[in-house]
């Protein structure tokens, strides 16, 4: 797609996470956002795969790590076509196809049932090397959150696929440095990240996480890797798109009320 296309669709994922926690009167808005972008190019520029047949066995795979953040998923899925957008306004309601966090067997398109954080780099590492085992050409990507690195799991996920030399894994870490108990810096550092990956033996692309032309370079170079797992640490802003939600750590898990709803609203139909 072009390039305002992209932005265009990036825009609508950010009205209907706000319009889910809205209607829900819950849900994680401010990770959610901030990874927007991010999906925006994934499903429509990056992936292969099919809307209408979501268990196509030549199809990449894409794991939410951080299943808290699930609105984003919904919203691109949706958008793509897996499933009517009427659902969206059903999110977190009993007996939705659209649960708090992504449900495997519930809805289509979503392919690990997620939200206990650090174990979706472990499914995706697992999932990349089986399907390089079967001769595949697929790809295998796995958004993470940066408060989730602080989780032993993601490591030794990290130190298998850099061992197996797992080139056929891009992780994405949504790096927007705030957490639900605040800055990950003072929770629990993770600087000097990139070196961390380096270490484990990962390529490490760094790349602003609101720029779609750069996004999108990342994942043709991260296509590139011959011999090593990629890793794209994307900057971002916590609540990218909101003004009154962007780097405030408060957004992490809270839905807007009426009057915060209709404001965010505006300010994404400009």
């Amino acid at each position: 797609m072009t390039l305002p296309q992209l932005k265009i669709i990036a825009r609508q994922i950010r009205r209907d996470i706000i319009e889910m926690t809205y209607q829900a009167g819950s849900g994680h808005p401010g990770g959610s956002l901030s990874a927007a972008d991010i999906m925006a190019v994934l499903y429509f520029d990056v992936m292969k795969h099919d809307p209408q047949k979501p268990e196509w066995q030549k199809r990449d795979r894409f794991f939410l790590s951080k299943g808290h953040a699930c609105p984003v998923l919904y919203a691109a899925l949706a958008e793509a076509g897996y499933f009517s957008k009427k659902h969206l306004a059903a999110f977190r309601h009993l007996g939705s196809v659209l649960q708090g966090h992504p449900h495997r067997l519930k809805t289509p398109g979503v392919e690990m049932s997620s939200g206990s954080l650090g174990q979706g780099l472990s499914i995706a590492a697992g999932t990349a090397l089986g399907l390089r085992m079967d001769g595949g050409k697929h790809r295998v990507f796995c958004l993470m959150g940066d408060g989730e690195l602080q989780e032993g799991q993601i490591w030794e996920a990290a130190m298998a696929a850099g061992h197996f030399k797992l080139n056929n894994l891009i992780g994405i870490v949504d790096y927007n440095n705030l957490q639900i108990d605040g800055p990950v810096e003072k929770v629990m550092g993770l600087a000097p990240l990139a070196d961390k990956w380096r270490a484990f033996r990962w390529n490490v692309i760094e790349v602003d996480g609101h720029d779609i032309q750069r996004i999108k370079k990342a994942f043709i170079k991260a296509g590139q890797s011959k011999t090593r797992p990629t890793v794209i640490i994307a900057r971002t802003v916590k609540g990218k798109g909101v003004s009154f939600m962007e780097n405030q750590a408060g957004w992490h898990g809270r839905a807007p009320n009426r009057e915060e709803y209709m404001k965010a609203i505006a300010e994404l139909n400009r």
